[in-house]
């Protein structure tokens, strides 16, 4: 969809990735450790003071504590991260639980490990779990289930009473846990961000991964990480070590001085909902349906009472007609399910939001 933006002049709403700079106090940090030397291999599991930083930060917000020398790896991105992990604990014929609409590097991970992918449905209405069926799917084959939130593509967050269900669906049981979390700190509405790190029943079976690049609006420099506790970091690390081995090291750097700074990610959720706001206002004088996102910087559009056009075709057709590039959420199912849904990416400059939503409001 990028590319179909940039072929008919398009503005950009499909992919997720914001269109302003970082800050310019961290751009001069990366400069400072680039002229210092500090420019060859970093250590195998990220610069430490980086990973104090971040054990430090977790244990201030969700009140666990984990161990920066041995339970926090610094990964290029959290998409490497979700491999890693991926492939520390699954094994051909093991089952891995994934609920859909799903972020689509989960299900090839899976798949190349020799892993099976079973597939959850959120529900319709808003996007929630549905427990029930996660407790029929659960059998002696399942090794891993996966959980995002705030999720993307959809916007909707889990709940306390999310975990503690969970807790007890797993409890007694050989399954590990995946917790997608890049997006914890853009949730809206005053609602609170739920970490697995947070449950001492679940954290201790699961790899809780984030995003620097979603936190400080720079994800072209693929720098994330994960946490978990040490005896499954050990297998973490084995494969880590033999996929990047390390991660950009001025940067890591750069990142530890940044997070002194705690209002740069603790006030992301306003500076987020502002947008958010911006954007559905605007958008509440089209023809689209919509419930404003929960959380990511992502927003859901029904077109449903539009046009009987496939999700992909109305996609096509908003790019070159309209002028307005967007991402179709039939790719986010394995069966391409079809609810007339187009996702929009809000992380724009309030310029770009304001001329999209006219060219969406004459549809």
């Amino acid at each position: 969809m990028t590319r179909m933006a940039n072929d008919y002049n398009a503005i950009n709403l499909s992919q997720g990735f914001p269109d302003f700079n970082c800050s310019e106090e961290l751009l001069e940090r990366v400069a400072y450790y680039q002229s210092k030397g500090f420019n060859q291999y970093a250590p195998m599991p990220g610069v430490l003071n980086l990973r104090k930083k971040i054990s430090e930060k977790i244990e201030k917000i969700y009140g666990r504590k984990y161990n920066h020398e041995s339970e926090i790896v610094i990964t290029a991105g959290a998409t490497q991260a979700l491999y890693t992990a991926i492939t520390a604990v699954v094994s051909p014929g093991d089952e891995v639980i994934i609920l859909e609409p799903a972020y689509d590097s989960y299900a090839p991970a899976v798949l190349i490990n020799g892993g099976v992918p079973i597939y959850i449905p959120l529900t319709k209405k808003d996007y929630s779990i549905d427990w029930d069926a996660v407790e029929r799917t659960i059998t002696n084959k399942t090794r891993l289930i996966i959980f995002n939130s705030p999720h993307n593509p959809t916007g909707s967050v889990i709940s306390e009473n999310d975990l503690s269900t969970l807790g007890k669906l797993v409890r007694n049981k050989n399954i590990y846990v995946i917790s997608d979390e890049v997006y914890e700190h853009i949730i809206f509405d005053d609602k609170k961000h739920f970490s697995f790190s947070q449950s001492f029943e679940l954290s201790e079976r699961t790899f809780v991964i984030s995003s620097f690049g979603k936190t400080y609006h720079t994800t072209g420099w693929k720098v994330g990480y994960c946490a978990a506790p040490e005896k499954l970091m050990n297998e973490f690390t084995k494969v880590h070590q033999f996929i990047v081995f390390a991660v950009n090291t001025p940067i890591q750097h750069a990142y530890a001085d940044i997070m002194e700074n705690e209002e740069l990610y603790l006030g992301l959720n306003n500076f987020y909902q502002q947008k958010r706001d911006f954007m559905v206002s605007l958008l509440s004088k089209s023809r689209f349906k919509f419930k404003p996102a929960q959380g990511t910087y992502f927003q859901l559009l029904d077109y449903s009472t539009i046009s009987d056009l496939n999700d992909r075709e109305f996609s096509e057709y908003l790019t070159k007609e309209i002028g307005v590039a967007v991402i179709p959420l039939s790719p986010f199912y394995s069966d391409g399910s079809q609810d007339k849904i187009i996702r929009i990416c809000f992380a724009k400059n309030n310029e770009v939001l304001n001329a999209a939503s006219e060219k969406l409001c004459r549809v």
